[in-house]
């Protein structure tokens, strides 16, 4: 089977995987904002002291979260969130609400390794920075917002740009719930062109550049956090 650009390149095909290519980023987009906020507080939620029974109960809720999202399926997760928890549920139309769910799924499900991220990234600076936070007034709350997160932040970012290409490369999932995404549109259009090599070949040639634009964007910040420390 030889490669055919003509596939790909007619007006009506390249505007259907336009759109379908700008429905993956906006999963990946929404998605990754999810993770990081919900992640963010299941990660405070793991390292703060449980001198209360809150605050254990707390860490306990968000280790089972962690421990059910990392430890299923993210296609057995989407299943469940589209067939089973928002089965009679819709979001402004039955179209819409596919890539709702989706969002919500890949949300949920990256916060679980998000808050991992974070939580390695909050147990990486020294136990003395919140001590000195503390003695200096600082409620437990205002030093992890002020003195600790903003450190862990150059700790978390190289693998919280992982997580992100990681998500992109992941949306092809959607697929399974009807999500119309980049990756779907590519299987339709192998399935009525009766030619693999092409929309394959095409679907690895964006991903890549998708993921290699990320990539320079994130080796950009981190140079500009290494000068902020050099400073």
């Amino acid at each position: 089977m030889k490669l055919d650009l003509s596939i790909i390149f007619t007006a009506k095909t390249f505007a259907k995987l336009a759109e379908a290519y700008g429905w993956t980023i906006f999963i990946t987009v929404f998605s990754l904002l999810i993770g990081i906020i919900l992640g963010t507080l299941i990660a405070v939620f793991r390292v703060i002291p449980q001198t209360n029974v809150f605050a254990r109960v707390l860490n306990k809720i968000s280790s089972v979260y962690v421990s059910v999202f990392r430890g299923t399926p993210l296609m057995v997760q989407l299943f469940i969130f589209s067939f089973v928890i928002f089965v009679n549920v819709e979001f402004i139309n039955s179209t819409v609400s596919s890539y709702i769910i989706a969002v919500i799924g890949f949300g949920l499900n990256s916060a679980a390794y998000v808050s991992e991220i974070i939580r390695a990234g909050i147990l990486s600076i020294d136990k003395g920075q919140m001590e000195a936070g503390r003695a200096l007034g600082l409620s437990y709350g205002q030093t992890m917002k002020s003195v600790i997160l903003p450190q862990a932040a150059k700790n978390i970012i190289p693998p919280l740009g992982n997580e992100a290409i990681t998500l992109v490369k992941d949306t092809s999932v959607a697929l399974i719930i009807g999500v119309n995404e980049f990756f779907t549109v590519i299987k339709q259009l192998t399935a009525s062109s009766y030619n693999v090599v092409t929309p394959y070949l095409f679907a690895a040639v964006v991903y890549y550049v998708t993921v290699a634009i990320m990539s320079f964007g994130l080796n950009k910040l981190e140079k500009r956090l290494r000068k902020s420390d050099a400073r």
